[in-house]
Protein backbone atom coordinates (compact mmCIF):
# COMPACT_ATOMS: atom_id res chain seq x y z
CA UNK A 1 0.00 0.00 0.00
CA UNK A 2 1.60 3.57 -1.32
CA UNK A 3 0.60 6.85 0.94
CA UNK A 4 0.95 10.00 -0.44
CA UNK A 5 4.19 11.41 -0.21
CA UNK A 6 2.46 14.26 1.97
CA UNK A 7 1.72 12.40 4.95
CA UNK A 8 5.12 11.04 6.62
CA UNK A 9 6.43 11.25 10.29
CA UNK A 10 6.20 8.25 12.80
CA UNK A 11 3.26 9.09 14.11
CA UNK A 12 1.60 8.35 10.51
CA UNK A 13 4.28 5.17 10.21
CA UNK A 14 2.41 3.56 13.50
CA UNK A 15 -0.90 4.27 12.73
CA UNK A 16 -0.12 2.44 9.06
CA UNK A 17 1.67 -0.20 10.79
CA UNK A 18 -1.27 -0.45 12.71
CA UNK A 19 -3.70 -0.93 10.25
CA UNK A 20 -1.49 -3.00 8.24
CA UNK A 21 -1.50 -5.91 11.10
CA UNK A 22 -4.99 -5.59 11.33
CA UNK A 23 -5.63 -5.85 7.66
CA UNK A 24 -3.64 -9.07 7.91
CA UNK A 25 -6.05 -10.25 10.66
CA UNK A 26 -9.43 -9.37 8.39
CA UNK A 27 -8.14 -10.56 5.29
CA UNK A 28 -8.51 -7.50 3.55
CA UNK A 29 -7.71 -7.45 0.25
CA UNK A 30 -4.52 -5.61 -0.85
CA UNK A 31 -6.30 -3.28 -3.66
CA UNK A 32 -8.66 -2.29 -0.88
CA UNK A 33 -6.47 -1.10 1.91
CA UNK A 34 -5.64 1.90 0.24
CA UNK A 35 -9.23 3.18 0.25
CA UNK A 36 -9.48 2.68 3.61
CA UNK A 37 -6.59 3.71 5.00
CA UNK A 38 -5.82 7.05 3.24
CA UNK A 39 -7.63 10.08 3.86
CA UNK A 40 -10.11 11.76 1.94
CA UNK A 41 -9.24 14.77 1.89
CA UNK A 42 -6.37 17.12 3.57
CA UNK A 43 -6.06 20.95 3.77
CA UNK A 44 -3.51 22.97 4.39
CA UNK A 45 -4.01 26.68 4.93
CA UNK A 46 -2.09 29.69 6.17
CA UNK A 47 -3.47 32.07 8.75
CA UNK A 48 -1.94 35.40 9.76
CA UNK A 49 -2.92 37.38 12.07
CA UNK A 50 -2.26 40.90 13.07
CA UNK A 51 0.47 40.81 16.48
CA UNK A 52 -0.37 43.36 19.71
CA UNK A 53 2.72 44.65 18.56
CA UNK A 54 1.55 45.41 15.07
CA UNK A 55 3.78 42.98 13.67
CA UNK A 56 2.17 39.88 10.87
CA UNK A 57 2.74 36.51 11.41
CA UNK A 58 1.80 33.73 9.55
CA UNK A 59 0.74 30.31 11.29
CA UNK A 60 0.37 26.91 9.17
CA UNK A 61 -3.15 25.07 9.56
CA UNK A 62 -4.14 21.78 9.14
CA UNK A 63 -7.05 20.04 8.92
CA UNK A 64 -7.86 16.45 7.59
CA UNK A 65 -11.14 14.34 6.73
CA UNK A 66 -10.52 10.58 6.37
CA UNK A 67 -13.65 9.65 5.68
CA UNK A 68 -17.15 9.97 5.06
CA UNK A 69 -18.98 6.70 4.42
CA UNK A 70 -20.29 6.39 7.94
CA UNK A 71 -21.54 10.35 8.36
CA UNK A 72 -19.66 13.44 8.92
CA UNK A 73 -15.99 13.45 9.63
CA UNK A 74 -15.73 14.02 13.48
CA UNK A 75 -12.15 15.03 15.52
CA UNK A 76 -10.49 17.27 17.60
CA UNK A 77 -8.14 20.44 16.83
CA UNK A 78 -5.07 20.95 18.63
CA UNK A 79 -3.03 24.06 19.31
CA UNK A 80 0.74 22.80 19.07
CA UNK A 81 4.89 23.80 18.31
CA UNK A 82 5.03 20.50 16.65
CA UNK A 83 1.50 20.12 14.58
CA UNK A 84 2.67 18.47 11.24
CA UNK A 85 0.39 17.00 8.40
CA UNK A 86 1.59 13.64 8.96
CA UNK A 87 0.69 13.31 12.97
CA UNK A 88 -2.89 15.24 11.96
CA UNK A 89 -3.25 12.27 9.62
CA UNK A 90 -2.81 10.03 11.61
CA UNK A 91 -4.87 11.59 14.34
CA UNK A 92 -7.97 11.79 12.01
CA UNK A 93 -7.60 7.82 11.32
CA UNK A 94 -7.40 6.64 14.66
CA UNK A 95 -10.58 8.82 15.07
CA UNK A 96 -12.19 6.57 12.54
CA UNK A 97 -11.44 3.43 13.98
CA UNK A 98 -12.52 4.88 17.47
CA UNK A 99 -16.08 6.49 16.36
CA UNK A 100 -16.89 3.02 14.46
CA UNK A 101 -15.79 0.87 17.75
CA UNK A 102 -18.40 3.25 19.83
CA UNK A 103 -20.91 2.90 17.16
CA UNK A 104 -20.71 6.72 16.08
CA UNK A 105 -22.40 7.94 12.96
CA UNK A 106 -18.66 9.57 12.13
CA UNK A 107 -15.78 9.22 9.96
CA UNK A 108 -12.74 10.66 11.76
CA UNK A 109 -11.03 14.03 11.12
CA UNK A 110 -8.40 16.15 12.88
CA UNK A 111 -6.83 19.78 12.69
CA UNK A 112 -4.11 21.88 14.07
CA UNK A 113 -1.95 25.16 13.92
CA UNK A 114 1.48 24.81 14.23
CA UNK A 115 1.80 27.38 17.67
CA UNK A 116 2.51 27.50 20.84
CA UNK A 117 -0.31 28.89 22.10
CA UNK A 118 0.88 30.04 25.57
CA UNK A 119 3.12 32.60 23.41
CA UNK A 120 0.00 33.97 22.18
CA UNK A 121 -2.23 37.37 23.92
CA UNK A 122 -5.65 36.69 24.61
CA UNK A 123 -6.50 38.93 21.42
CA UNK A 124 -4.12 37.23 19.26
CA UNK A 125 -5.47 33.45 20.68
CA UNK A 126 -8.75 35.20 19.15
CA UNK A 127 -7.48 36.18 15.78
CA UNK A 128 -5.80 33.28 14.88
CA UNK A 129 -8.81 30.91 15.95
CA UNK A 130 -11.21 33.13 14.05
CA UNK A 131 -9.17 33.27 11.01
CA UNK A 132 -8.73 29.51 10.92
CA UNK A 133 -12.07 29.04 11.13
CA UNK A 134 -12.47 31.06 8.20
CA UNK A 135 -10.21 28.76 6.35
CA UNK A 136 -12.04 26.17 6.62
CA UNK A 137 -15.61 27.29 5.96
CA UNK A 138 -15.62 26.04 3.00
CA UNK A 139 -15.08 22.48 3.86
CA UNK A 140 -16.35 21.95 7.42
CA UNK A 141 -20.53 22.03 8.63
CA UNK A 142 -22.63 20.27 10.72
CA UNK A 143 -23.30 17.60 8.40
CA UNK A 144 -19.77 17.37 6.88
CA UNK A 145 -16.92 18.05 9.65
CA UNK A 146 -17.56 19.06 13.22
CA UNK A 147 -14.67 20.45 15.00
CA UNK A 148 -13.77 19.70 18.49
CA UNK A 149 -11.22 20.75 21.17
CA UNK A 150 -7.55 19.32 21.41
CA UNK A 151 -4.40 19.84 23.30
CA UNK A 152 -3.68 23.56 23.13
CA UNK A 153 -7.30 24.21 22.69
CA UNK A 154 -11.11 24.57 24.79
CA UNK A 155 -13.86 25.79 25.07
CA UNK A 156 -13.87 29.52 24.63
CA UNK A 157 -11.84 28.55 21.76
CA UNK A 158 -15.07 26.38 20.13
CA UNK A 159 -17.00 29.03 20.96
CA UNK A 160 -14.89 32.09 18.70
CA UNK A 161 -15.32 28.89 15.87
CA UNK A 162 -18.93 28.58 16.12
CA UNK A 163 -19.68 32.42 16.03
CA UNK A 164 -16.75 32.59 13.37
CA UNK A 165 -19.32 29.85 11.01
CA UNK A 166 -22.56 31.41 12.33
CA UNK A 167 -21.37 35.03 10.73
CA UNK A 168 -20.59 33.19 7.65
CA UNK A 169 -23.81 31.33 7.64
CA UNK A 170 -26.11 34.59 8.72
CA UNK A 171 -27.81 32.20 11.94
CA UNK A 172 -26.06 30.39 15.04
CA UNK A 173 -25.34 27.45 14.16
CA UNK A 174 -23.96 25.26 17.43
CA UNK A 175 -24.12 22.03 15.98
CA UNK A 176 -20.86 22.81 13.87
CA UNK A 177 -18.26 22.32 16.81
CA UNK A 178 -18.63 20.49 20.29
CA UNK A 179 -16.76 21.21 23.47
CA UNK A 180 -18.29 24.37 23.31
CA UNK A 181 -18.90 26.31 26.62
CA UNK A 182 -22.88 25.55 27.85
CA UNK A 183 -24.01 28.83 27.43
CA UNK A 184 -23.11 28.59 23.75
CA UNK A 185 -24.81 25.58 23.15
CA UNK A 186 -22.84 22.89 24.54
CA UNK A 187 -23.45 20.11 27.01
CA UNK A 188 -23.21 19.55 30.57
CA UNK A 189 -20.57 16.95 31.14
CA UNK A 190 -18.54 17.26 27.64
CA UNK A 191 -15.32 18.65 29.24
CA UNK A 192 -14.63 16.02 32.06
CA UNK A 193 -16.18 12.90 29.56
CA UNK A 194 -12.41 11.60 28.28
CA UNK A 195 -11.25 11.53 31.72
CA UNK A 196 -14.47 9.92 33.40
CA UNK A 197 -14.56 7.69 30.26
CA UNK A 198 -10.92 6.40 31.41
CA UNK A 199 -11.90 6.15 35.21
CA UNK A 200 -14.91 3.71 34.11
CA UNK A 201 -13.03 1.69 31.97
CA UNK A 202 -10.18 1.39 34.73
CA UNK A 203 -12.68 0.13 36.69
CA UNK A 204 -13.97 -2.58 33.95
CA UNK A 205 -10.22 -3.30 33.29
CA UNK A 206 -10.21 -4.14 37.55
CA UNK A 207 -12.81 -6.45 37.70
CA UNK A 208 -11.86 -8.30 35.01
CA UNK A 209 -8.06 -8.88 36.27
CA UNK A 210 -9.49 -9.19 39.98
CA UNK A 211 -7.94 -5.78 40.91
CA UNK A 212 -9.37 -4.15 44.09
CA UNK A 213 -9.32 -0.59 43.26
CA UNK A 214 -9.98 0.29 46.80
CA UNK A 215 -6.49 1.05 48.16
CA UNK A 216 -4.72 0.56 44.76
CA UNK A 217 -1.77 2.52 43.17
CA UNK A 218 -2.15 5.05 39.96
CA UNK A 219 0.48 6.81 38.16
CA UNK A 220 -1.14 9.68 35.40
CA UNK A 221 1.48 11.24 32.90
CA UNK A 222 -0.14 14.30 31.34
CA UNK A 223 -2.02 16.15 34.12
CA UNK A 224 -4.12 18.02 31.63
CA UNK A 225 -8.14 17.95 31.24
CA UNK A 226 -8.19 13.96 30.69
CA UNK A 227 -5.43 13.54 33.38
CA UNK A 228 -6.48 15.32 35.69
CA UNK A 229 -10.22 14.41 35.54
CA UNK A 230 -9.39 10.76 35.75
CA UNK A 231 -7.55 10.92 38.18
CA UNK A 232 -9.76 12.93 40.99
CA UNK A 233 -12.76 10.53 39.45
CA UNK A 234 -10.30 7.00 40.45
CA UNK A 235 -9.58 8.69 43.83
CA UNK A 236 -13.09 9.12 44.70
CA UNK A 237 -13.09 5.20 43.95
CA UNK A 238 -10.05 5.07 46.25
CA UNK A 239 -7.44 4.69 44.64
CA UNK A 240 -4.48 6.43 45.92
CA UNK A 241 -2.90 8.74 42.93
CA UNK A 242 1.52 8.50 43.94
CA UNK A 243 2.59 10.20 40.46
CA UNK A 244 1.81 12.76 38.24
CA UNK A 245 3.25 14.80 35.87
CA UNK A 246 3.09 17.62 32.44
CA UNK A 247 5.45 19.24 30.46
CA UNK A 248 6.38 20.97 32.98
CA UNK A 249 7.10 19.35 36.27
CA UNK A 250 5.91 15.45 37.72
CA UNK A 251 5.64 14.55 41.11
CA UNK A 252 6.14 11.39 42.76
CA UNK A 253 5.02 10.01 46.45
CA UNK A 254 4.51 6.71 47.79
CA UNK A 255 2.26 7.92 50.29
CA UNK A 256 0.01 9.51 47.87
CA UNK A 257 -0.72 13.27 46.05
CA UNK A 258 -3.05 15.43 46.93
CA UNK A 259 -5.05 15.93 43.68
CA UNK A 260 -7.19 18.54 44.42
CA UNK A 261 -4.56 20.53 45.49
CA UNK A 262 -2.68 19.90 42.47
CA UNK A 263 -5.64 20.33 40.35
CA UNK A 264 -6.35 23.65 41.59
CA UNK A 265 -2.82 24.75 41.36
CA UNK A 266 -2.86 23.94 37.65
CA UNK A 267 -6.32 25.81 37.13
CA UNK A 268 -4.81 29.28 38.85
CA UNK A 269 -1.10 28.47 37.06
CA UNK A 270 -1.78 26.25 33.89
CA UNK A 271 0.83 23.80 35.01
CA UNK A 272 2.76 21.72 37.16
CA UNK A 273 5.54 23.33 37.45
CA UNK A 274 5.73 25.58 40.98
CA UNK A 275 3.41 23.40 42.72
CA UNK A 276 6.12 22.41 45.54
CA UNK A 277 9.47 21.80 45.59
CA UNK A 278 8.76 18.61 47.80
CA UNK A 279 8.47 15.50 45.52
CA UNK A 280 9.68 16.18 42.05
CA UNK A 281 10.61 13.77 40.00
CA UNK A 282 12.12 12.74 36.66
CA UNK A 283 9.52 12.58 34.21
CA UNK A 284 10.52 9.89 31.91
CA UNK A 285 11.53 7.75 35.36
CA UNK A 286 8.04 8.32 36.29
CA UNK A 287 6.41 5.57 33.76
CA UNK A 288 8.73 2.86 34.69
CA UNK A 289 7.75 3.43 38.78
CA UNK A 290 5.91 0.51 40.11
CA UNK A 291 1.82 0.94 40.43
CA UNK A 292 -0.97 -0.75 39.32
CA UNK A 293 -2.96 1.26 37.34
CA UNK A 294 -0.84 3.88 34.47
CA UNK A 295 -2.22 5.99 32.71
CA UNK A 296 -0.58 7.90 29.75
CA UNK A 297 -2.36 10.84 29.26
CA UNK A 298 -0.32 13.20 27.26
CA UNK A 299 1.19 12.93 23.58
CA UNK A 300 1.95 10.13 21.08
CA UNK A 301 4.92 7.59 21.69
CA UNK A 302 6.29 8.03 25.47
CA UNK A 303 6.16 4.26 25.76
CA UNK A 304 8.57 2.68 23.36
CA UNK A 305 10.75 -0.44 22.85
CA UNK A 306 12.76 1.15 25.36
CA UNK A 307 11.06 0.77 28.33
CA UNK A 308 8.12 -1.02 27.45
CA UNK A 309 9.78 -4.02 29.55
CA UNK A 310 10.42 -2.15 32.12
CA UNK A 311 6.71 -1.03 33.08
CA UNK A 312 5.28 -2.19 36.26
CA UNK A 313 1.69 -2.39 36.93
CA UNK A 314 -1.32 -4.23 35.87
CA UNK A 315 -3.27 -1.65 34.23
CA UNK A 316 -2.03 0.30 31.31
CA UNK A 317 -5.14 2.62 30.28
CA UNK A 318 -4.13 4.76 27.59
CA UNK A 319 -6.05 8.02 28.02
CA UNK A 320 -3.91 9.94 25.54
CA UNK A 321 -4.09 8.75 21.83
CA UNK A 322 -1.42 6.98 20.29
CA UNK A 323 1.16 6.98 23.52
CA UNK A 324 2.76 3.35 22.55
CA UNK A 325 4.70 2.35 19.67
CA UNK A 326 4.41 -0.74 17.98
CA UNK A 327 7.73 -1.87 18.86
CA UNK A 328 6.15 -1.63 22.39
CA UNK A 329 3.09 -3.38 21.70
CA UNK A 330 5.46 -6.68 20.51
CA UNK A 331 7.07 -6.18 23.80
CA UNK A 332 3.53 -5.84 25.83
CA UNK A 333 2.09 -8.82 23.93
CA UNK A 334 4.61 -10.81 25.97
CA UNK A 335 3.84 -9.32 29.17
CA UNK A 336 0.23 -11.03 29.92
CA UNK A 337 0.01 -9.57 33.21
CA UNK A 338 -0.20 -6.28 31.82
CA UNK A 339 -3.80 -5.36 30.77
CA UNK A 340 -4.10 -3.21 28.36
CA UNK A 341 -6.90 -0.43 27.33
CA UNK A 342 -6.17 0.77 24.08
CA UNK A 343 -6.47 4.48 23.03
CA UNK A 344 -9.37 3.95 20.59
CA UNK A 345 -11.32 2.48 23.49
CA UNK A 346 -9.81 4.47 26.47
CA UNK A 347 -10.28 7.84 25.59
CA UNK A 348 -13.46 7.16 24.02
CA UNK A 349 -15.48 9.34 26.35
CA UNK A 350 -14.85 12.39 24.81
CA UNK A 351 -16.18 12.07 21.24
CA UNK A 352 -18.90 9.79 22.47
CA UNK A 353 -20.21 12.90 24.53
CA UNK A 354 -19.43 15.51 21.89
CA UNK A 355 -21.78 13.12 19.46
CA UNK A 356 -24.04 13.52 22.39
CA UNK A 357 -23.94 17.47 22.10
CA UNK A 358 -24.15 17.26 18.32
CA UNK A 359 -27.39 15.51 18.47
CA UNK A 360 -28.83 17.85 21.52
CA UNK A 361 -27.90 20.32 19.19
CA UNK A 362 -29.54 19.45 16.00
CA UNK A 363 -32.57 18.66 17.98
CA UNK A 364 -32.63 21.69 20.09
CA UNK A 365 -33.41 19.41 23.24
CA UNK A 366 -30.92 19.28 26.12
CA UNK A 367 -30.18 16.74 28.88
CA UNK A 368 -29.15 16.85 32.18
CA UNK A 369 -25.91 15.42 33.11
CA UNK A 370 -27.08 12.47 35.17
CA UNK A 371 -28.51 11.53 31.54
CA UNK A 372 -25.18 12.99 29.48
CA UNK A 373 -23.15 10.07 31.55
CA UNK A 374 -25.75 7.37 31.95
CA UNK A 375 -25.65 7.48 28.01
CA UNK A 376 -21.72 7.66 28.38
CA UNK A 377 -21.27 4.64 30.39
CA UNK A 378 -23.60 2.15 28.43
CA UNK A 379 -21.66 3.49 25.46
CA UNK A 380 -18.60 2.46 26.69
CA UNK A 381 -19.83 -0.68 28.21
CA UNK A 382 -20.94 -1.87 24.89
CA UNK A 383 -17.46 -1.35 23.52
CA UNK A 384 -15.80 -2.74 26.31
CA UNK A 385 -17.78 -5.98 25.82
CA UNK A 386 -17.30 -6.02 22.09
CA UNK A 387 -13.53 -5.87 22.53
CA UNK A 388 -13.39 -8.75 25.10
CA UNK A 389 -15.49 -10.89 23.00
CA UNK A 390 -13.73 -10.48 19.98
CA UNK A 391 -10.01 -10.93 22.48
CA UNK A 392 -11.72 -14.16 23.47
CA UNK A 393 -13.33 -15.09 20.28
CA UNK A 394 -9.86 -14.68 17.65
CA UNK A 395 -7.18 -14.59 20.68
CA UNK A 396 -6.08 -11.24 19.65
CA UNK A 397 -4.41 -8.47 22.21
CA UNK A 398 -6.46 -5.64 22.62
CA UNK A 399 -5.58 -3.29 21.12
CA UNK A 400 -5.82 -5.37 17.40
CA UNK A 401 -9.04 -6.56 18.66
CA UNK A 402 -10.47 -2.71 18.94
CA UNK A 403 -8.74 -1.69 16.47
CA UNK A 404 -9.91 -4.61 14.22
CA UNK A 405 -14.03 -3.92 15.27
CA UNK A 406 -13.38 -0.28 13.99
CA UNK A 407 -11.83 -1.04 10.54
CA UNK A 408 -13.79 -3.79 9.65
CA UNK A 409 -16.90 -1.60 10.44
CA UNK A 410 -15.61 1.14 7.79
CA UNK A 411 -14.71 -2.24 5.35
CA UNK A 412 -18.47 -3.52 5.45
CA UNK A 413 -19.94 0.55 5.01
CA UNK A 414 -17.48 0.99 2.32
CA UNK A 415 -18.47 -2.28 0.66
CA UNK A 416 -21.91 -1.62 1.20
CA UNK A 417 -22.29 1.98 -0.36
CA UNK A 418 -19.93 0.84 -3.09
CA UNK A 419 -17.24 2.77 -5.16
CA UNK A 420 -18.96 6.46 -6.66
CA UNK A 421 -17.91 6.71 -10.46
Amino acid sequence: MNASSIYSGPVFAMARRQFETVADHLDIPTDERSRIFIPKRALAVSCPITRDDGSITVFQGYRVQHHLTLGPTKGGTRFASNVDVGEVAALAIWMSWKCALAGLPYGGAKGGIAVDPRSLSRRELEALSRRYMQEMIPFVGPHTDVMAPDMGTNEQVMAWFMDTYSMYQGQTVAEVVTGKPVESGGTVGRREATGRGVAYLVKRAAETVKLELSGATAIVQGFGNVGSVAALTLQSAGVKIIGVSDHSAAYFDRGGLNIEALEQHVRRTGALEGYSTEGLFDPEDLLVQSCDILIPAAVERVITEKNAGKIQCRILAEGANGPTTPEADAILKDRPEIFVIPDILCNAGGVIVSYFEWVQGLQQLFWDEAEVNDRLNRTLEKSFQAVSRRVEMRKLTTRDAALSIGVDTVLRAKRTRGLFP
